[in-house]
């Protein structure tokens, strides 16, 4: 794979963390605008070079950062319908403000391969024991400028703080469905095992036909599939499962068919990303009417597969300070997912003595690319939180991969930038691109904490 090296140019800074970056036409305007939305709950846009405001629901955001400042809640999805330059509708994702809980368990969790009881836990008393929820809404763009909300599509009762997904929304070239990918609902090693259970609506990729029903305004809350009312149920289909937590789905086109890149974050080993063109969808109906039927459904491989590896606990070896002792802890899962898994289009991992490569922390980002400003025309590019021999100063890392031709598992390539960052923490948090994928824009914060306010800056990456 050949190197390449980029530049970046700064497009907005000293902005709260940004989560999500896309662009839109707005109604009655002649340009491509970009949108920032960060995770507290702002939405800005780039018009006549200056950073205005479209959107602040931070009142509607509950209270993030309770422990410590880190936080994986808040604003985490935005998407434009495809007609929302005639018909001014879009999409969120969030964190209800109020709608914090005390969590599913009393205390952290930790599988032992040696006590079965810690291996098959169930999630009982969901309707007190949860962490927050979250809700997926309508807006519209009025005539006057102003956005309203239309209507609320699911309201989701999440387990934990964290893996509720980021860049969670987008609309399906394709099928012209909105998607929404969500996480395993956290805590780690997905202690319920909610990404594999076809009804759980956690670990899913679903898409949404936000043109059927429209009249429904205010679903229940739940967390499985068969908890809705059946009139929502006819608008749900889910597209893929086996999710531990995903930065959205990105669409390439190719020939007449779409190549969908997904990325997985890993547990203790391994960042993935994958791709697939053909794929069968489960309507929820049929999944509620069938509930034991085996699906077809794209499967990731979480828990029981970490990318390309059985799910290992890590611990330290008592002998020797510098190794690690890797202990299979679903082997059974592994075993029965891994003739129907889908296996990665390429990983990194989390410890790498390559010299050419990197040793990541979490994937935050996954774009197909099809400009040609960049030598990359017809790559997925991707990026990582925080290269771990970055210290003291941290540093992201951008990196890209191609499909390759005989459809097996590909390399990748960092991509080296030129950025000075000084002595300021660089956490690469969020990729997106334009419309036609001709443009990408990386998002950087100054710290892990959501509660360190106006860190952030957002880059169009440049040759």
């Amino acid at each position: 794979m050949i190197k390449v090296k980029v530049r970046l140019r700064p497009i907005a800074s000293n902005i709260n963390l940004p989560t999500v970056l896309k662009t839109a036409i707005l109604p009655g305007d002649s340009m491509e605008r970009l949108f920032i939305a960060t995770q507290v709950g702002e939405i800005f846009y780039i018009g006549d070079d200056a950073i205005r405001t479209f959107l602040d629901i931070r009142p509607r955001i509950l209270k993030l950062g309770g422990s410590g400042g880190y936080d994986e809640r808040g604003l985490l999805g935005l998407a434009f319908h495809p007609g929302f330059y005639y018909n001014g509708l879009f999409y969120l994702h969030y964190s209800v403000a109020g709608s914090q809980g005390p969590g599913a368990l009393p205390e952290g969790f930790n599988p032992d391969p040696c006590d079965p009881k810690t291996l098959n836990l169930k999630w009982i008393n969901r309707e007190t024991q949860y962490n927050h929820i979250d809700t997926v809404e309508e807006w519209i763009l009025q005539s006057n400028g102003q956005p309203r909300k239309r209507r609320t599509l699911l309201n989701l009762r999440r387990p934990f703080l964290n893996h509720n997904g980021i860049n969670s929304l987008n609309f399906s070239p394709e099928t012209g469905k909105l998607v929404l990918t969500t996480g395993d609902g956290g805590a780690g090693y997905d202690p319920f095992n909610l990404s594999q259970e076809d009804m759980e609506i956690a670990g899913k990729i679903v898409e949404i036909d936000v043109a059927k029903n429209t009249s429904i305004h205010n679903p229940p809350v739940v967390t499985r599939f068969n908890e809705l009312p059946a009139p929502i149920q006819e608008t749900l289909s889910v597209m893929a499962k086996g999710v531990r937590n995903i930065p959205g789905i990105s669409y390439q086109r190719l020939n007449n068919h779409y190549i969908k890149y997904v990325g997985n974050v890993g547990q203790d080993l391994v960042e993935s990303i994958s791709s697939f063109v053909h794929y069968k969808f489960l309507p929820v109906t049929q999944l509620v009417q069938a509930s034991i039927m085996k699906s077809e459904l794209i499967n990731l491989g979480w828990r029981g597969w970490e990318g390309a590896f059985p799910t290992s606990l890590i611990r330290g070896c008592i002998e020797n300070s510098t190794l690690d002792q890797k202990t299979l802890a679903y082997y059974n899962e592994a075993v029965s997912l891994s003739g129907s898994r889908l296996q990665p289009l390429t990983s990194y991992f989390h410890k790498d003595q390559r010299p050419d490569k990197f040793s990541g922390t979490a994937l935050t980002g996954v774009q197909a690319y099809m400009g040609h400003g960049i030598p990359l025309t017809g790559s997925v590019v991707f990026t990582d939180l925080a290269r771990k021999e970055s210290q003291p100063h941290v540093r992201g890392a951008l990196a890209y991969t191609t499909v390759r031709p005989d459809g097996k598992q590909n390399d990748f390539s960092v991509i080296e930038t030129n950025y000075d960052f000084g002595s300021q923490s660089a956490y690469y948090v969020s990729l997106g691109t334009n419309l036609d994928q001709t443009r990408l824009y990386l998002g950087v914060y100054g710290s892990m904490k959501v509660t360190d306010f106006n860190q952030g800056t957002v880059f169009e990456i440049v040759p």
